[in-house]
């Protein structure tokens, strides 16, 4: 396993426990907007390996709860599963981020108990997805699949949307939250964050923009229909 980078310690990336995050490399979306395009290709430089990780964890036991593995888009890895069995072997709760674009990864791994919470990006609604994601026409239903896995709740989860100008509007996030809705037949989402997009040097592409606060808090609104919880991040 090719291990791009590690943050040691997040209060942040899991709710609610001490963690650090381990970011994998390969991404099959093209998000026009992505902070972590250095990961995309998948043959960036390696920060280390799994023992070399494993190692780490082993020393930081007790002072960390959890382990947040993101990307990237993880489950393209085909050691995966075996790397969140030996996080998992050492006491560590483990969080997955997912583009949702491998439900039988997703649906595997936590239906093997090697991950305790899950965080699903949702780029958009369906007519704009496509563009949003920079993604094949194809995978659409497949991250279909993996929404109404998540509204089943086999697993603790959460949704969340980076919004950017100009992808996002009114229509569009009113578009995400009836399309969620009607994937899980009229059932809420447990979580929905709204995240603020930050420019970056690391960006995919320049030239995006982020929407004003009170125009986060009025996307927050809207999507109060559709979840139990919808919370804002980035925003003063």
């Amino acid at each position: 396993m090719h291990i791009a980078g590690l943050q040691k310690m997040t209060l942040l990336d899991y709710p609610g426990k001490v963690a650090c995050t381990v970011f994998l490399q390969g991404c099959n979306f093209r998000c026009p907007f992505c902070h972590n395009s250095d990961l995309l290709p998948g043959k960036g430089e390696v920060l280390m390996e799994s023992p070399a990780l494993l190692s780490f964890l082993k020393q930081r036991k007790g002072l960390l709860e959890g382990v947040c593995i993101t990307g990237g888009e993880p489950t393209l890895q085909v050691e995966l599963p075996q790397l969140l069995a030996d996080i998992k072997a050492l006491g560590y709760a483990v969080k997955l981020d997912t583009n949702g674009a491998r439900p039988d990864v997703l649906k595997a791994v936590v239906e093997a108990k090697l991950v305790d919470y899950v965080a699903m990006d949702i780029k958009n609604g369906p007519e704009e997805y496509i563009q949003t994601a920079g993604m094949a026409q194809g995978l659409l239903c497949k991250v279909e699949e993996s929404i109404r896995y998540l509204l089943s709740d086999k697993v603790d989860y959460e949704f969340r949307t980076t919004v950017v100008l100009p992808f996002h509007s009114e229509g569009s996030v009113r578009a995400m939250g009836a399309w969620l809705s009607s994937l899980g037949d009229g059932k809420k989402a447990k979580r929905w964050y709204l995240q603020k997009y930050t420019d970056r040097e690391s960006v995919l592409y320049a030239g995006f923009s982020a929407p004003e606060d009170a125009k986060m808090q009025y996307f927050a609104e809207i999507l109060h229909s559709y979840a139990d919880l919808v919370s804002l991040r980035g925003v003063d």
